[in-house]
Formats: C-alpha cells, sequence, structure tokens
C-alpha cells in the first residue's frame, strides 16, 4: 500500500514538476526605447533578440526555450526601477538584462539586488561595480568609464597638451571627466578647465565660446547619444575644430550615421566594438553574418553588439550550470570564459565587471561605397586587469 501511494503521489506531482521545468527561461530587458538614446536601445533590443533565437534554436536548456520581455524605461531612473520590479514580481523572469544610463542601471541594480536576481548591465557605469552599489548578483557586460578613459586618453593626450572637458551633468558624464582627469595627470596634460550641461540639451552656443576662451589643444566631449551629435555638431559650425582635435569617450555608431561624416570627421573616440574588426576574430565574422541575415544585411552597432553578449553570456552559463537556479547560474557566470563577438572575455572575481579589449576609432571624412563603414581601427587595446582600477582600490579583498 505504501508503495502504491508513493507511485500515485508521484504520478500526481509529475505535470506539476513538468511544468514547472517547462516554463520559458524569462529574461527581462528593461531600455529607453523613448528618448535621447532610443536608437541605441532599439538595437540593443534587436540585439537580445538575436541572442535568445540562437539559443533557442540550438534547442534552448533540454528543449526549454527562453523568452525576451522588453520594456521601456524612459530614460528615468523612478520609470526603471518600476519596469525591473514589474519584470520580477509580476512577469516572474528568471533574470535581467539591460539600461543605457548610469543613473538607470543603478535603480535596476537597486531592484535587483535586494530580491536576489541575476541583472547584467550593458551601459557603462564606474559606480555599478564599487561596493556600493555591487552585489553578488551584479554584472556588467559593458565597458567602464574608467577603462574606456585609460585606452582613449592614453591615446589622444601627450605631455604638455592643454585639455578642456564638455560634460553632460550627470554619472557618465562625471565618472569619464573623473578618468580622463587621471590619464592626463599621468601622462602630464594639463587640464584647463569643464563645463556641464544638462542632459537633452539642444543649443550649446553659451557653453562653446566659453571652451574657445581656454584655448585648449583637445576638447572632450563627455556626453553621449543625441547630446553627443549636437554639441559636436555646434563646436564643428563654431570653427573650433580648426583650432583643437575633438574626443569623446565613447564614439557610437548610430550616432556617426545619424550625423554624418562632415560633422564627426577627424573625431577619436572608444568603443567596445565595430564590425570591421571581423577581418581579424572569427567570433565577430559569425555574429556579423547572424545580425546581418536577420536585418536586411545591415551590421550591429557597439551598444546594440553588448546586449547579445549579456544575452548570450547570460543563456550560455545557463546552459553550462544545467539550470536556471539563480546560485548555480552566478557560480557559472563568475568562472566563464566567453567569446561571444569580439574575442575572449571574462567577468572579473571581485566585482563582476567583464574584462575585454577597448578599440579606438577615428571617424572617416567621407562616405564610402559601403555605407556602414564610418570608422577605422588605429588601435586595440587589449583586455586586461591593468585598464581596471585594482580590486584592492576599489575596496575588495581580491
Amino acid at each position: 500500500m505504501l508503495g502504491a501511494a508513493a507511485a500515485f503521489a508521484f504520478a500526481a506531482g509529475a505535470p506539476a514538476a513538468f511544468a514547472q521545468t517547462a516554463q520559458p527561461i524569462r529574461i527581462g530587458l528593461p531600455v529607453p526605447l523613448t528618448g535621447p538614446y532610443g536608437a541605441e536601445a532599439k538595437d540593443q533590443v534587436r540585439n537580445a533578440e538575436l541572442a535568445v533565437k540562437e539559443f533557442n534554436d540550438a534547442g534552448g536548456l533540454n528543449g526549454r526555450k527562453a523568452e525576451l520581455l522588453v520594456r521601456d524605461d524612459r530614460l528615468n531612473p523612478g520609470e526603471a526601477a518600476t519596469r525591473a520590479l514589474e519584470l520580477i514580481e509580476k512577469d516572474k523572469v528568471n533574470f535581467i538584462v539591460g539600461g543605457l544610463s548610469a543613473a538607470t542601471q543603478l535603480a535596476i541594480n537597486n531592484v535587483t539586488k535586494q530580491r536576489k536576481t541575476i541583472y547584467i548591465s550593458i551601459s557603462q557605469s564606474d559606480a555599478i561595480n564599487e561596493p556600493a552599489d555591487f552585489s553578488r548578483y551584479t554584472f556588467h557586460e559593458a565597458l567602464n568609464p574608467h577603462m574606456t578613459t585609460q585606452a582613449v586618453g592614453k591615446y589622444a593626450f601627450k605631455k604638455g597638451m592643454r585639455i578642456a572637458f564638455l560634460t553632460a551633468d550627470y554619472a557618465y558624464g562625471h565618472e569619464m571627466t573623473r578618468g580622463f582627469t587621471r590619464v592626463a595627470k599621468e601622462v602630464g596634460a594639463e587640464i584647463v578647465g569643464e563645463l556641464k550641461h544638462p542632459l537633452g540639451a539642444t543649443d550649446y552656443s553659451t557653453f562653446l565660446p566659453r571652451l574657445q576662451s581656454l584655448k585648449p589643444d583637445v576638447i572632450v566631449f563627455n556626453n553621449f547619444g543625441r547630446d553627443n551629435q549636437i554639441s559636436i555638431k555646434q563646436a564643428n559650425d563654431f570653427g573650433m575644430k580648426k583650432s583643437m582635435k575633438f574626443v569623446t569617450p565613447v564614439l557610437t555608431y548610430t550616432s556617426r550615421v545619424a550625423a554624418g561624416p562632415a560633422v564627426y570627421e577627424g573625431v577619436i573616440g572608444g568603443t567596445s566594438y565595430y564590425w570591421e574588426i571581423e577581418s581579424q576574430v572569427p567570433s565577430a565574422k559569425r555574429f556579423n553574418e547572424q545580425y546581418k541575415s536577420t536585418h536586411d544585411g545591415s551590421y550591429p552597432s557597439d551598444y546594440g553588439s553588448m546586449a547579445y553578449s549579456a544575452v548570450k553570456s547570460l543563456l550560455l552559463a545557463v546552459k553550462n550550470a544545467g539550470t536556471t537556479d539563480t546560485e548555480k547560474v552566478i557560480d557559472t557566470l563568475t568562472g566563464l570564459k566567453y567569446d561571444t563577438y569580439k574575442g575572449p572575455q571574462f567577468y572579473r572575481a571581485c566585482d563582476h565587471q567583464s574584462v575585454q579589449s577597448v578599440l579606438i576609432i577615428e571617424s572617416k571624412s567621407k562616405e564610402s561605397r559601403n555605407p556602414f563603414d564610418v570608422f577605422k581601427v588605429p588601435y586595440v587595446v587589449p583586455g586586461s586587469d591593468g585598464l581596471l582600477r585594482s580590486c584592492s582600490e576599489l575596496g575588495y579583498a581580491s
């Protein structure tokens, strides 16, 4: 009788257990589909969808498929926190990837770490890896401002140069200024001034004459998206490029395509990815071909590709762990060595920052026969701990 009862209990519980394991692997993706970063966010969605498609086409996790739940955070920290909370509590997501602002990603991270949900950020931030914001559940796939400014600053700054900053007045801009200031001191360049502007500014005419009066050799545009396009165009219209070099920490493909070659001619910046490295990196070639086959022959953008890599590496960890159990996936991610699209990467154990290469790029001056051929890549800084603040400097034991 005991055996029969046990058998009955197993049979009764089997459908429920099967239903639970057959549930899709839900990944939330809060990004600013509306607002000044909308172009970058929309390509993040396209790239995340590609990573999910590849996982599902390969059979998923023993037949269990992944599902992407996209939400618009409107580039607002409060909205981002609300969307993250809904994704976890209402939509029952297993994981969250996303964020395209230093402020919104910190708001998302605050929600996810309190609810012990894995979050992989895909926007630049130094703070997210620092002890005050970091948690076991926090991962950062994007470059961070320190590694970006180390790479770009050491390429663009020379001893004795005069450097001025035009900075978006929020965390992204502040962290870029901090990083470039550190590099300038290291190479012997002089910081002659900084002017801060509000996020989403459309008129820089009050800032540019003041920057000109500082007589810098280099002006650094510590801003992003449409802010970057508009400020660089207006500085160009003021004739400032005739007497100084234009540098920006993150030179995005979407901004360059939107503004055209004349605006960005000769501008130097950094990026996590540019499609042209496919000639040297096999994973880049494979990634480009996959993206082109589903998007009418176009190429993935830099910020879009980070979304691809974040979702791809997450699902690779899920597959390697053989489960969606949060703690087991964290352990697998922390030890993961991956090459999803640009060469070797890994998440550093102390702060879960992805260690990776930084590409130095310069905008081409003319349109080529290939409309996607907009940058040249004069140098690639290999990924290493040396690009990052050390674990001990950040306050970690190792």
